[in-house]
């Protein structure tokens, strides 16, 4: 949490969670700026507020950048596209990582969510041999305004039920599928460079084998952090080969299959546990990575015809 009216100490403050940068203000004596950074290893939620006019100079982020509006605008922001105004319900994204941007702010409260550019290249869809930076996103606004707000939902929800819920921080299966999901979710939202064609390759690859040699991973490493690509790897093809094989032969996808291993794994958590020695339907979910309990209690007694605190009560 940061929070000050002295706009030298904000500057040196956002320096040190961003980039280098130089603020001003045509107003010093009222620029009141509040900072609250909730994060994991490969992601950060800002909820940032500026009751007052500030124009920012700020270098390279080195991760990719997004910042969803709540109220008040932004102005003149430019980075390598022409400059644009955000005011409430846009998201846009702040920059490709190795580029500076510049713009004002203008009385605003919003998110700057930042992500590690490698998170986006574990979820696309891309050949194994790209490097983990390849994935770029090609334009600052998401494809629609539907996209815009559910990505902020997911944004918003990521920070208020998993960022800051103290329960989930040792939790790490919980915090990388989240991750995971906010990254697919930025995918699915803008345009961007990754492959989402299968090649003849790819579909050649997709065959039983991978898919057996798939399953066994995921069933030997359900209670470790795993991504596509990790499980692309271990059977020796490209994840869109994986996917291709996995809706060929499954009728799922490779993270839905791992989903139902992890919660046939609570299952059997809640089989053998002991409620009297404090054991909980929340602590088990989270521990195989469900951090909505409501979520997964639907889940459960979809799978399983009962709900999850029966099967722990028994």
């Amino acid at each position: 949490m940061f929070e000050s009216d002295d706009l030298e100490r904000t500057e040196e403050f956002l320096s040190r969670a961003y980039a280098a940068m130089r603020i001003g203000s045509s107003t010093p004596a009222e620029s009141h700026a509040r900072i609250s950074r909730h994060a994991s290893a490969s992601v950060s939620v800002d909820l940032v507020q500026m009751n007052f006019e500030m124009s920012y100079e700020v270098g390279p982020l080195g991760r990719i950048g997004l910042c969803s509006m709540h109220t008040g605008f932004i102005r003149d922001h430019a980075a390598s596209a022409p400059a644009d105004t955000y005011g409430p319900g846009d998201v846009f994204s702040l920059a490709p990582p190795d580029e500076p941007y510049r713009g004002r702010v203008d009385r605003a409260r919003y998110h700057v969510t930042l992500i590690a550019p490698e998170l986006l290249a574990q979820v696309a869809s891309a050949a194994s041999d790209r490097e983990p930076d390849a994935v770029r996103l090609t334009g600052h606004r998401p494809r629609c305004e539907e996209a815009a707000r559910r990505l902020q939902g997911i944004i918003t929800h990521l920070r208020d039920h998993v960022l800051d819920a103290p329960d989930l921080h040792d939790q790490p299966l919980v915090l990388s599928t989240a991750a995971q999901y906010l990254a697919a979710s930025v995918l699915s939202a803008f345009p961007h460079t990754a492959p989402t064609e299968e090649t003849a390759r790819d579909r050649r690859d997709a065959r039983p084998l991978t898919v057996r040699r798939a399953v066994a991973h995921i069933e030997a490493h359900a209670d470790r952090e795993l991504t596509v690509a990790d499980i692309a790897a271990a059977a020796h093809v490209t994840t869109r080969a994986l996917q291709y094989a996995f809706r060929r032969h499954l009728g799922t996808t490779p993270m839905r299959y791992l989903r139902r291993v992890r919660l046939a794994a609570a299952h059997e958590e809640l089989l053998r546990a002991d409620p009297g020695r404090g054991v909980t339907v929340t602590t088990v979910a989270a521990r195989w990575g469900f951090a909505h309990p409501g979520r997964f209690a639907r889940e459960y007694r979809a799978a399983y015809g009962r709900r999850p605190s029966h099967t722990l009560r028994a």
